[in-house]
């Protein structure tokens, strides 16, 4: 059985590349002889394959313009990728037997990004009537009329599995199609880290001084997928990092700047840390940058390096937990939230738009003294196993299972 998986593998967030590689890893395990591959929404190939650049220039353009005019934008851009992409995705689909769309954000109005996206694999699953299973999605609150009918498209496909990844994403799916058909929650697949790409066994680290990894994105980006402005947004400002990198210093702590692979976090980075310098002596080796990851494996080991991480990025946050490092999330989406509530973490959840530095240091102190309780741990990464295990039987016996019904 051969099935094809469209999200968004190869972003230079490595972290929906991670969460890939685990999708492709637990579909193709145990019986069944399955064959997986996975297409990438954007038409990338490979990793390091985007345009840092111009992504970066279209995301500043587009900051300043109304929604109306950011939406026909977006459209204008993407109609003619689009097509050359279609006669692509519908030869991978005439020769696959089943359709996966997810894990990730991928149920999201970006100005009609993802929705123009996946309403054209919805129309080309439809045209050749494959069984369709939508896995361990996040959705957004807020679509525009264009984005609820593109993906309203899923409608007119065979559906055999609809899952959402937490309970904030349920129910924004039951706000946007009350009619049906309802979703699941299955765990994201980035908690089956442990179990398919660890590099290796953790090696134990010194906890006198602590590493303490501060993972850097882009307050641009936080703006641009968030659903508060900037300034309501915990560490959105190189200021608020500065004084924070300042208090762990003084206590004697080494801190590494890392990013999930995106070139305007790593940037981003590196001007916090000659922000810092310019404020203040720094001992050598107690203030550092990690190289910007090209692969997962490169930020999954970044992240074991830490004995505690603080990160906006979702992926982070679970890469962390996967791997059973402590973490402490910073608040900006729902999304990010969602996963600490469902992990029983919500004490390391910064919702604040501006934490004093000496409560993050005392958190992320906290954090690293408590561990991952291994009990809930396990449990978590079993119910994440039983998702997809669950997605694959529904695929690979859909012709006993009827379309989800609307």
């Amino acid at each position: 059985m051969k099935i094809v998986v469209f999200n968004v593998k190869y972003s230079e967030n490595l972290g929906d590349g991670l969460l890939a590689e685990c999708v492709e890893l637990a579909l193709a395990s145990g019986r069944g002889g399955i064959e997986v591959e996975t297409i990438d929404l954007a038409g990338r190939q490979a990793f390091a394959a985007g345009h840092g650049r111009r992504r970066r220039l279209a995301l500043g353009l587009l900051r300043w313009l109304p929604a109306v005019i950011r939406r026909r934008l977006v459209r204008a851009a993407l109609e003619h990728r689009l097509n050359k992409l279609r006669a692509q995705w519908e030869d991978k689909i005439v020769s696959a037997d089943a359709v996966v769309i997810g894990g990730g954000n991928l149920f999201q109005d970006d100005d009609l990004n993802f929705p123009l996206k996946i309403g054209t694999v919805l129309d080309c699953v439809s045209r050749h009537d494959r069984p369709l299973a939508i896995y361990a999605v996040g959705v957004s609150n807020h679509w525009s009329e264009p984005a609820y009918h593109l993906f309203a498209r899923l409608k007119q496909t065979r559906l055999v599995h609809l899952s959402v990844r937490d309970g904030f994403a349920q129910d924004a799916w039951s706000e946007h199609f009350p009619e049906g058909p309802s979703a699941k929650i299955a765990r994201d697949p980035g908690l089956l880290l442990q179990a398919s790409s660890t590099p290796g066994e953790r090696v134990s680290l010194p906890t006198d001084p602590m590493t303490i990894g501060l993972c850097i994105t882009n307050p641009l980006i936080l703006r641009r997928h968030g659903r508060a402005t900037v300034s309501g947004i915990p560490f959105s400002s190189i200021a608020a990092y500065r004084d924070l990198i300042g208090l762990l210093l003084d206590d004697g702590q080494r801190v590494v700047l890392f990013c999930n692979g995106a070139r305007e976090d790593q940037a981003f980075a590196e001007s916090i840390r000659n922000s810092v310098a310019k404020h203040r002596a720094i001992a050598a080796g107690t203030l550092t940058v990690s190289g910007r990851p090209r692969l997962p494996v490169d930020l999954i080991e970044t992240i074991q390096s830490m004995n505690v991480i603080l990160a906006h990025r979702l992926h982070a946050c679970i890469a962390a937990y996967a791997l059973r490092i402590p973490h402490v999330g910073l608040g900006w989406d729902k999304k990010v939230e969602g996963f600490f509530n469902s992990v029983g973490r919500e004490a390391y959840f910064i919702k604040e738009s501006s934490p004093p530095p000496e409560h993050v240091v005392l958190l992320l102190k906290a954090a690293q003294k408590e561990t991952i309780e291994a009990l809930r741990h396990h449990l978590t990464v079993a119910e994440a196993r039983a998702g997809v295990s669950n997605m694959r039987r529904h695929l690979i016996e859909s012709d006993q299972y009827p379309a989800l019904q609307v």
